[in-house]
């Protein structure tokens, strides 16, 4: 079981010709949300999530899938499955990565950054990029989980 600490923010411009960096079609939908239990397709890997509760550091733990175990499970989710393009942008001189997502279907048009830090220290002291907008890391209406089931 890992520890993922990460902040989310609203973008407010996008960079440019978002093609040139390297991306994953998702497709993800939720078990449970308290805790969280999700699987994901991305690409064409498949796996199951477990998160503990937190907004800013939490616990995670992630299993593989084979795509019939997803297929099935998947009948069995709760809400809505959330699909998005998740972009990886190198920030902060490499030193850090932006995932971008641009989400399809219900909730087209919404875009959220997450940026996974190595310590609590790290995310505290993070100086985000210009294109950056507001800080969302405390609005659970910005995580999938509650996505999910809007």
């Amino acid at each position: 079981m890992g520890m993922e600490i990460e902040k989310k923010f609203v973008p407010k411009d996008l960079p440019k010709d978002l093609t040139q960096y390297k991306h994953h079609k998702i497709e993800q939908a939720y078990l449970n949300t308290a805790p969280v239990v999700r699987i994901r397709k991305q690409d064409d890997e498949y796996y199951l999530t477990y998160k503990g509760g937190g907004m800013m550091a939490r616990e995670e733990y992630n299993l593989p899938l084979n795509k019939e175990s997803y297929e099935h499970l998947l009948k069995k989710a709760d809400g809505n499955i959330i699909t998005k393009t998740r972009y990886l942008i190198p920030i902060n001189d490499g030193t850090l990565t932006a995932e971008l997502d641009i989400f399809e279907g219900k909730f087209e048009g919404m875009e959220l950054i997450e940026v996974e830090f190595s310590s609590v220290e790290q995310a505290d002291a993070f100086q985000k990029p210009d294109w950056f907008g507001e800080d969302v890391t405390q609005n659970k209406k910005y995580h999938n989980s509650y996505l999910s089931r809007q």
